[in-house]
């Protein structure tokens, strides 16, 4: 039971803590900077939509009023079976540019994509949803990126919060931040693992059709653009804003059908763990690690309570401590300190809980369908 409760104890820590210090490392001696400059060429901005007449409007409007040249770029939006009038908003605008393809029936976003990409004209295709609100300037400097010729994909930053009052404090908004750390660092050394979906960008010529019904268009793309050569960056000046909390609920399936994903990632590109991956280390210790948490920590719980032994018995207490922690946020009776740990104690159960149903999910074959 000794080396079952260090192999999962030395699991979790890496995941959570050893792969960012080993990537700060390795930052702090080697790093690969972006050669932006000013860089305008006609790029075309793509989005997939459904059943989205509460929020297409505004989103629209915020694509018209970017600071990129308005006669270099072009906006194309598939509609995947909408039914709640989306199509007919999005038609209000086709008199100013925009272009809108139509799916009666909902085939998915990754079919979706692969329809927007056939169409558009651009040399650089910008990916976006529908709910975020682009800043201004972001495609721009987004854009400026591919001067480098060494890149291929570039990723913008989602701000969880809003323009005026800036970042969220909750402790999604710090595991967020903790995310985008890691992909930072992964840029400076080379390449990020993936992108942000609400935007990113992408060169047309190294753009591969996915499969349809891919749940992580956003890692698998950036990884088919790295799998030809080319790197994967990460723009923390190009910013998109998002609602900060949608919701437990909300929240929660939105995470179960992203760890869903990593599964079938594996399944769909399974050269993602061979040699053909250039990143393949940062791709397990990234994205991989994370789904084996779960079992560690039954492990870690499990040892403990059986060996005995002073470290064990405070590993025990430790573990107590984090799940009542997490307890007590969901009463929202605890206040300052405590009610930071509680909260980060909480969001850190429920990514587990969230990996644990997603890999049930995949071992009974039921799917994650994407929805608006």
């Amino acid at each position: 039971m000794k080396w079952m409760f260090w192999a999962a104890v030395i699991t979790i820590v890496y995941a959570y803590l050893g792969y960012a210090a080993w990537l700060w490392l390795r930052c702090f001696w080697h790093q690969e900077p972006v050669r932006s400059s000013a860089h305008t060429p006609f790029i075309s901005i793509v989005m997939v939509v459904q059943n989205e007449s509460s929020v297409i409007k505004r989103k629209l409007q915020n694509l018209l009023s970017l600071s990129y040249p308005a006669q270099l770029y072009e906006v194309v939006v598939v509609s995947d079976g909408s039914q709640d009038g989306t199509d007919t908003i999005i038609s209000q605008f086709t008199d100013a540019g925009i272009r809108l393809l139509v799916k009666t029936e909902s085939e998915g976003k990754a079919a979706g994509i692969n329809d927007a990409v056939r169409i558009a004209k651009g040399d650089i295709i910008v990916f976006t949803d529908a709910r975020q609100q682009i800043e201004p300037t972001a495609v721009r400097v987004l854009v400026e990126d591919f001067a480098d010729p060494t890149i291929g994909c570039s990723s913008g930053e989602l701000m969880l919060g809003d323009p005026v009052h800036g970042e969220t404090h909750s402790s999604m908004g710090l595991y967020w931040k903790l995310e985008k750390k890691l992909r930072e660092l992964e840029s400076r050394g080379g390449s990020a693992v993936g992108v942000t979906g609400a935007l990113y960008a992408a060169r047309r010529n190294l753009l591969v059709p996915i499969p349809r019904g891919t749940i992580l268009d956003d890692v698998l793309i950036p990884m088919q653009v790295v799998q030809q050569g080319f790197r994967v960056v990460f723009n923390s000046k190009a910013c998109a804003w998002d609602v900060a909390d949608q919701g437990l609920k909300r929240e929660f399936a939105r995470k179960v059908r992203t760890l869903s994903g990593n599964y079938q990632l594996l399944q769909l590109a399974p050269w993602l763990l061979t040699s053909a991956n250039p990143i393949r280390f940062a791709f397990i210790s990234h994205k991989l690690l994370r789904l084996a948490v779960p079992f560690a920590l039954i492990a870690v719980l499990a040892a403990s309570l059986v060996v005995q032994g002073p470290v064990y018995r405070i590993a025990l207490y430790i573990q107590w401590a984090v799940y009542g922690l997490a307890a007590i946020s969901t009463t929202r009776l605890a206040r300052g300190l405590l009610a930071r740990l509680a909260d980060a104690a909480f969001t850190f159960v429920v990514l587990n809980t969230a990996a644990a149903v997603a890999f049930a999910k995949f071992i009974s074959g039921r799917k994650v369908a994407w929805s608006r």
